[in-house]
This record gives C-alpha cells, sequence and structure tokens, in this order.
C-alpha cells in the first residue's frame, strides 16, 4: 500500500515537535492517555442525550497493556472512535486538532462547559508518540460505525490507512518501543512499575479509570504431601501462584475537587502527608474555589517546619498545576512569591492558557490574577493562625519567620506593607515573641519609638550597657538576633507612626533637660580629655563622648551615620575587599569609677591614660560582639596596668 504524505507539514516540522516540542520522553504517555481522555468524554457527553449508545458513566475506561518481550506499548479507550475521514483529517494534519474542532462545535450549541471539559487543544500531543516509537499504528471503530480502520505510519515519511478488525467502538493506539541505546533506555515504558508511576503522576485525576493487568501471588495448597514433615501423614504442601489482575491505577476525583462536605480537614491533611513524605501535620490547610474572572481550585499546605534544604540554592518552590486532572507542572514558580515559597500544594484549572507542549504556561492574565488571590488569600490565612492559634503559628515562625523577613527585605520593601503584621520579635520586657502591633499597643504615652537592639542571643542582648537608659524608663525593647533583622528595621522605618530606633545609636533623646545641660557642662569641662582619648585610639573612633545612656557600666560603643555596628558584623561576612564599617562612637559614663581613674591617670600620666583608653575601647569592642584586633596586645595591656 503506498504511503500517503502529511498534508501539512514536512518531516522538519514533525522533527520539531518531536525533538525540541517536548523537553521529557516520558511525557508522551501523558499526551496519549489525554487524548484517549478527551475520546471518552465526547462519548460519554453525547450518552447523556443518546440511549443507544448503551453505556454509563462507569462503563468508561482506559487501559494500558505493556508487552516486553515484543516491545509493544498499547492505550486502548472506549471513547467515540475515528472514522476513516477522521484519521485523516486528524492524524495526517499534524497540528489539526479534533478536539478543539468538537470543542467549538459544542460552544456553538451552547452547551454547559460543566459537562464536557475536552483537554487537548493543539493536536500535536499524539506526534509525542514518534519520541518513544519507531512504529505507531492506531486502530479505531467511530461511534455508529459498521468498520473499524487502521492508521500506520513510521514517521514523517508519511502513513498509510486501510480497513481493520475491531468489534467494539473505540481506539487502541499501538506503539512499536524504540531499541536501548547506550544514551536512553527505552524499555523503561514498558515496564509495570515505571507505568504506574507514570500514570500517578501525570494522569492520576483523569476522571476515567485507567488500568493495568498487574501480576500478582498468593499461597495455593496443593495436594502434594510432604513427607519429610515429622509424623505419620505428612502435610499437603503450600507453593506460590502467580495470578493476573486488573487494576484501577488512577484515583480519578481529585481530592481539591470535592467540596468540604465530603473532605475533612483531616482528609486533607493524611493527603499532604503521603504526597509531600511529612510525617507532621501542616499548620495550615487552605482551600479555594474560584469562580470569578478565572475560575480554578486549589488545595494550599503550610508546613510546620521547613525542609533541610529550605534555605539553600537547591530548594526549589513552585506548586503542582494542573488543568482538568491532567498535570501540566511539577513546579509552577510563578504562582508564588518569593515570601510565601515554603507553600505547598495544587491548583488546578480550565482557564490557562497553555503552550504547544502542555510543559509550560504562557505568562498571561489568568496566571497573573491566580497568582496575586492566592498571595492574599496565603497572607490572610497567616493573619487569622496568628490570631486564634498563637502556638501553633509561633511554630510556623520558628521555621519561616525568616523568610518572611526576605520578604520585606525583597524588591526594596514593596512587600513590606503586606508582610509586616505576620513578623514577630521577642520581646525584652514580656520575654517572649510579640507583633509590632502588640508592642505599640503597650507603649506609654510619653514613649515616641520602637527601641530594639541586635545581639547574638537574647541573653546578650538583655546584658547590653546600651540598654541601660531604655530599660530604665521603662520601655520596651525588641530583641533582633537574625543577621537580617537591622536591615528589615531600616526598610520599614516605622510601623503605626512610630519609628524604628536602636539603642546603640550615638543619641536616643531620652534625656530630661536637666540631664542634658549637666552633660552638655560635663562634656564641655573634660572635652580635652575626650580629645586625648580620640587621638589615643589613633583613628579607630569618629568621635568620644560623655553617654547620655550609661548608667552602671563603664563604657560603651555606639554608631552614627547610615552603618550601623550590626550591619558591619554583616558585611565583615560577606566576600571582598572593601567592606563598609560603622562610624564608631566611644561612650564613657562620667558617673564611673574607670572614668574618674582616666581622668587622675590624665592630669598625672598621659602614658598610662593612653593605656587607659585602649582598655575601655577594647572593653567596648568585647561588649558589642566586635574583636580586639590583637587578643595578644590587649592581654599585655592589662597586665601592664595591674604591675
Amino acid at each position: 500500500m503506498a504511503k500517503k504524505q502529511f498534508k501539512a507539514e514536512s518531516k522538519k516540522l514533525l522533527d520539531m515537535m518531536i525533538h525540541s516540542v517536548y523537553t521529557h520522553k516520558e511525557i508522551f504517555l501523558r499526551e496519549i492517555i489525554s487524548n484517549a481522555s478527551d475520546a471518552v468524554d465526547k462519548l460519554c457527553y453525547i450518552s447523556l442525550t443518546d440511549n443507544k449508545v448503551g453505556m454509563s458513566r462507569s462503563d468508561f475506561f482506559i487501559k494500558i497493556t505493556p508487552d516486553e518481550e515484543n516491545r509493544i506499548l498499547t492505550i486502548t479507550d472506549n471513547g467515540i472512535g475515528m472514522t476513516n475521514e477522521d484519521l485523516e483529517s486528524n492524524l495526517g494534519v499534524i497540528a489539526r486538532s479534533g478536539s478543539m474542532d468538537f470543542k467549538n462545535d459544542i460552544d456553538g450549541k451552547k452547551a454547559k462547559k460543566k459537562d464536557i471539559d475536552i483537554i487537548g487543544q493543539f493536536g500535536v500531543g499524539f506526534y509525542s508518540a514518534f519520541m518513544v516509537s519507531d512504529e505507531v499504528t492506531v486502530i479505531s471503530r467511530a461511534y455508529g460505525a459498521d468498520k473499524a480502520y487502521q492508521w500506520q505510519s513510521n514517521g514523517a515519511d508519511g502513513y498509510t490507512i486501510k480497513e481493520a478488525e475491531r468489534e467494539t467502538v473505540g481506539t487502541s493506539i499501538i506503539l512499536k518501543i524504540k531499541p536501548d541505546t547506550e544514551d536512553e533506555k527505552y524499555s523503561e515504558f514498558l515496564e509495570t512499575y515505571r507505568l504506574r508511576g507514570l500514570i500517578k503522576k501525570y494522569s492520576d485525576y483523569i476522571r476515567y479509570p485507567i488500568k493495568m493487568d498487574i501480576e500478582k501471588s498468593r499461597s495455593v495448597e496443593t495436594d502434594e504431601i510432604d513427607d519429610t514433615v515429622d509424623g505419620e501423614k505428612g502435610e499437603k504442601v503450600t507453593k506460590q501462584e502467580s495470578y493476573i489482575e486488573e487494576e484501577t491505577i488512577n484515583s480519578m476525583v481529585p481530592i481539591w475537587q470535592r467540596t468540604k462536605k465530603e473532605v475533612s480537614d483531616e482528609d486533607c491533611i493524611a493527603f499532604y502527608k503521603e504526597k509531600y513524605y511529612d510525617q507532621e501535620d501542616p499548620v495550615k490547610v487552605i482551600r479555594i474555589s474560584a469562580e470569578g474572572q478565572v475560575m480554578y481550585k486549589a488545595m494550599l499546605f503550610i508546613p510546620a517546619k521547613a525542609p533541610y534544604d529550605f534555605y539553600t540554592r537547591e530548594f526549589k518552590k513552585g506548586l503542582q498545576l494542573y488543568s482538568n486532572g491532567v498535570m501540566i507542572m511539577e513546579r509552577c514558580e510563578d504562582l508564588l512569591p518569593d515570601h510565601f515559597r515554603f507553600v505547598m500544594g495544587i491548583v488546578d484549572s480550565r482557564d490557562l492558557s497553555l503552550n504547544l507542549s502542555r510543559e509550560l504556561l504562557q505568562h498571561d492574565r489568568q496566571l497573573k490574577i491566580i497568582a496575586n488571590y492566592m498571595e492574599k488569600r496565603i497572607r490572610d490565612e497567616l493573619g487569622k493562625l496568628l490570631e486564634t492559634d498563637r502556638e501553633k503559628y509561633e511554630k510556623f515562625y520558628v521555621a519561616f519567620g525568616r523568610q518572611l523577613k526576605y520578604g520585606v527585605l525583597a524588591d526594596y520593601g514593596m512587600h513590606k506593607g503586606l508582610l509586616e503584621n505576620l513578623l514577630l520579635f521577642h520581646s525584652s520586657k514580656e520575654g517572649k515573641l510579640i507583633t509590632l502591633k502588640e508592642y505599640v499597643d503597650a507603649m506609654p504615652e510619653e514613649q515616641k519609638n520602637i527601641y530594639y537592639a541586635c545581639g547574638e542571643t537574647i541573653a546578650k542582648i538583655n546584658a547590653l550597657p546600651q540598654a541601660e537608659q531604655v530599660k530604665e524608663k521603662g520601655f520596651d525593647m525588641l530583641c533582633l538576633t537574625d543577621e537580617e533583622d537591622e536591615f528589615v528595621t531600616n526598610i520599614l522605618r516605622e510601623y503605626e507612626g512610630k519609628s524604628f530606633l536602636s539603642v546603640n545609636e550615638a543619641d536616643l533623646g531620652l534625656e530630661t533637660e536637666e540631664e542634658k545641660k549637666e552633660i552638655e557642662k560635663q562634656s564641655e569641662d573634660d572635652k580635652e580629655l575626650l580629645d586625648f582619648v580620640k587621638d589615643a585610639l589613633k583613628g579607630e573612633v569618629t568621635e568620644v563622648k560623655i553617654s547620655h545612656k550609661l548608667k552602671t557600666h563603664a563604657v560603651c560603643l555606639a554608631s552614627t551615620g547610615g552603618v550601623s555596628l550590626e550591619m558591619e558584623k554583616y558585611f565583615d561576612m560577606m566576600p571582598g575587599e572593601e567592606k563598609p564599617k560603622a562610624e564608631r562612637v566611644l561612650e564613657l559614663n562620667a558617673a564611673h569609677s574607670s572614668f574618674a581613674a582616666l581622668k587622675n591617670a590624665f592630669d598625672s600620666d598621659k602614658d598610662k591614660a593612653a593605656k587607659y583608653a585602649e582598655v575601655l575601647y577594647s572593653q567596648a569592642l568585647l561588649i558589642a560582639g566586635l574583636p580586639v584586633e590583637d587578643p595578644a596586645y590587649y592581654t599585655e595591656l592589662i597586665s601592664s596596668l595591674l604591675v
């Protein structure tokens, strides 16, 4: 029989479909199953008004049959089938979609969309079979037809169509799987285990049963007698017997498509644990059923703990994306902003614009609408969790709080308004995590700023000399222990009109007018001593001053300008030669005995006074968590003063 040539495209186009449109060979099974589902959909739709079909919804199926010995994979359905003309027009013309034509016919009759969902749109999915097959044979009998026909092709060279035998309505696609090569193991697509995995991965929620014959074994008692057994009569022998059982592989109805009456939160949690291999319950299940500009359903989960690689580059965010029960993308990153990258789950929509391969999405309006809505919904659900179950929220925050802070920092603070009410910080006064709103609501009327301090641990922060003035006033202080915290306060700048102010700032402005005048007088009286200390430190500090803040401690280090001491520590950990430095201010407590000793030495022994200055500066560095440049020299300095 003479081969016919493809009407629309050349070998070059078919090669492009096989080698360029699809990036993973395993996709072929998804495409063929999707086509089979479309065929069943069409006949199922007709059966709603035509009793001659003789089948109810429960009678429809798709069957996968591998034959490893002959390297044949068969996909069979009992859908609407194809006539000779259908085979010619649908398979003889690349990129001609019978599903799209049928859908257009239905739309023309103004049928309800919910009555039928056709997956196929472009008519190229069938040709993905050539990625794994040397030869593709299609045997089909159309509904209402007496004859069946066979379409066969080895690729772009052309195809043949002839009459064939098939007892029932439907289609069988028979793939002659390619031989294995050094680079490709095509025989994996004949292995039952592998096929089951691909069906579960891509087609688990096709709404008709996808069946396979599975080999199983059972124990059978035979008539043979085991004479070696102790006893007069012996015992009958039990042997293992193999048998074949037809099994439905797919789940069919996705859990996220069911109503809340049908599926409880406990069911959703069980689904989460099984799907994401987590032994711990998620802190929140979010179920969405949207019917506005874009129709979609989603089931999202907020985990209780971070995956081991969450804060690494290896971690990949994204939600699984389905269209009518067919998985389109394993991880659709565009559906989640980075600040909510910890969210796991599934989105299913029939309204998305897919590209030819159905592997990627066009970046269109529908996708943006879904992403924007889900961002707000996740924020609102976290806010509700914070209000209604503080213990659970704090558990979540321990795992993912830093990610929320990174979200505040990202895009020059664009998302700070969305996230600021979800942040928690440790309260020095309360001894627990609080929100910014809780801090501001508890502020005394005379308090004008939100005070905070940074350090390695809460204990070290609470012991900072710089915090004495704030505590003496009865004001609370936020203890910030993460590296990014001070950057977060700089981005936020203020909350409900209250500015963030670090206790390490050179001037907190908490003195009374009388106290200010007293310190100004003290500074003027000791100006020569303060200048001497600054010169003795040889450029290490930009200013030496009498402290407004210190009450019991002798010394502390403050900063002025745009770079704080904590920022300097952070930048020091980064690679590079030139790193930003804080403008350091050495503050001395004029009421402390060490200041009196410094003053006496300045009057009687300038060399000794210079050593005192270096000791006080080194102590200030240690209190601030900054390294002493030469520990050996500092030790000798202390020793020399002890003699």
